[in-house]
């Protein structure tokens, strides 16, 4: 039972990432519309793990981000058909830019 309302939740959280982000938006604009729902607003993770200053992804090559964005990675959807290679590098860069 408690299995089931975790993955209920799971999937209503996930539910949140969903859309297209407009062409032009920028890295940080289409992080906020499908990734702050679960990696949280300042990069601090909640329901996936962290991404911002101090977190494990510090040390990963842009191509993990790269791969993790585009097929997913455990209960993180694949947003290979709501992103252009050119978002997915602007939300890396993003990212990175955060790490400052």
């Amino acid at each position: 039972m408690k299995r089931v309302v975790i993955e209920i939740l799971i999937a209503v959280s996930v539910a949140g990432c969903v859309g297209r982000p407009a062409e032009v938006a920028t890295g940080e604009e289409i992080y906020l519309q499908l990734c702050s729902n679960c990696h949280g607003a300042q990069l601090q993770g909640g329901l996936g793990p962290a991404l911002g200053p101090g977190s494990a992804v510090v040390g990963q090559p842009d191509e993990f981000l790269r791969v993790s964005i585009v097929s997913g990675r455990g209960s993180m959807p694949s947003f290979d058909s709501s992103l252009s290679d050119e978002q997915v590098e602007r939300l890396i860069g993003y990212i990175r830019e955060v790490h400052g």
